[in-house]
C-alpha cells in the first residue's frame, strides 16, 4: 500500500498528466526560462507546484504564511484521541467509527502531500503552491473541490480535463453554459483515477462506488453552477450555513460511496503490518512477507 498508492497517484496520475501537458508546451514542466533538471523531476514526480515569478506575486497578493509544526499540533492531539477511542470500537456507533477512519485518511493524506512537499522543498529552494486551503471553509461544493481540497489534483485536471471539454462542447452548448458539461466530464475522469487508485490498493474487482461518488459530486456541481448563473445574485445564503451545508453533503456522499470501498480493504491493518516488516527488517536483517504479521491496533 505504502509503494503502490502513492507511486499510482505521484507519477502514474500526475505525472502523466503533467507530462500530457508538457508535450503540447502546458503545464507545470513548461516554463520560460525552461526548469533546471532538478526543478524538472521534483515537479513531474511528486504533486507540487512551484511559484512563479514570485517576487511580482508577493507584491500584488499578501503572501499566506507557510503553515508550522505547531499548526499542525491540534490535528496529531485529535489523531492520538481517534487512535485511543479505536480501542472502543465494539461500544461506538458504525457512523463514528467510519468518522474516525474519515480522519485517519484526511491525516495521512495530508501528512504525505506535506513530506512530499517538504522533500521537494528542500531539493529545489523554492516557494511551492500550497495543497490544501482550510476545506473546512468551503461555501459550496464546487469552492470545495475546486479551490480547496487537493490544490494539486484540481490544477492538473484544470489543464487536461476541464478546458478541452470546455473547447468541444463550446461547439454544440452556448457559451453561458459551456462549464455544466466540462465540469461533470471532470469529475467523471477524477472518479475513475480514484477508482484505478482503489484497484492498485487493493487489487479488489471494482465496484464502481468511488467513480459514483465523483459523478455525484459533479451533477451536484453542476446544479451549483446553473443556480449561480440564475438566481445567485438574488439569493446569497449566510457563509455559516453554507458551509454548514457544503461539508454535511460531502460527508454524507463520502460515507456513502467513499468509505466503505475503502475500507473493503482493510487499509490500516494492512498498512500496520507493512510498517512492521518494514521494521523487522532491521531487526531480522532480511525482509519478511508483511501477511505473516499481526498488528496489534487494528
Amino acid at each position: 500500500m505504502f509503494l503502490c498508492g502513492p507511486t499510482f497517484f505521484f507519477i502514474s496520475w500526475l505525472g502523466s498528466f503533467k507530462l500530457v501537458l508538457y508535450s503540447f508546451g502546458q503545464g507545470p514542466l513548461s516554463a520560460h526560462p525552461p526548469l533546471s533538471l532538478s526543478h524538472f523531476i521534483s515537479t513531474a514526480c511528486l504533486p507540487i507546484k512551484i511559484k512563479r515569478n514570485q517576487e511580482d506575486t508577493s507584491e500584488q497578493t499578501p503572501k499566506k504564511p507557510q503553515k508550522s509544526p505547531r499548526d499542525y499540533a491540534p490535528r496529531v492531539f485529535l489523531l492520538l484521541i481517534t487512535i485511543k477511542a479505536y480501542d472502543y470500537k465494539a461500544n461506538l456507533h458504525p457512523l463514528l467509527t467510519t468518522s474516525i477512519y474519515a480522519y485517519y485518511i484526511f491525516f495521512w493524506l495530508e501528512l504525505l502531500l506535506g513530506v512530499a512537499a517538504s522533500l521537494a522543498r528542500t531539493l529545489v529552494g523554492a516557494e511551492l503552491e500550497p495543497q490544501f486551503d482550510d476545506p473546512h471553509y468551503a461555501t459550496s461544493v464546487q469552492d470545495f473541490w475546486g479551490k480547496r481540497w487537493n490544490l494539486m489534483v484540481s490544477s492538473i485536471l484544470r489543464p487536461t480535463v476541464y478546458h478541452p471539454s470546455r473547447a468541444i462542447f463550446s461547439r454544440v452548448v452556448p457559451v453561458r453554459w459551456v462549464s455544466v458539461p466540462a465540469v461533470f466530464i471532470t469529475f467523471v475522469v477524477s472518479g475513475i483515477m480514484h477508482e484505478i487508485i482503489f484497484y492498485y490498493l487493493g487489487r479488489l474487482t471494482p465496484t464502481w462506488e468511488v467513480t459514483w461518488f465523483f459523478v455525484i459530486q459533479g451533477v451536484w456541481v453542476a446544479i451549483e453552477i446553473v443556480l449561480k448563473k440564475t438566481i445567485g445574485r438574488r439569493f446569497t445564503p449566510i457563509p455559516v450555513l453554507s458551509r454548514g451545508l457544503t461539508l454535511l453533503f460531502v460527508i454524507f456522499t463520502s460515507f456513502w460511496l467513499f468509505f466503505p470501498p475503502f475500507l473493503r480493504l482493510n487499509p490500516f491493518a494492512r498498512g500496520c503490518r507493512e510498517v512492521m516488516a518494514f521494521a523487522g527488517v532491521f531487526k531480522h536483517g532480511h525482509l519478511i512477507s508483511p501477511d505473516e504479521y499481526s498488528c496489534p491496533y487494528f
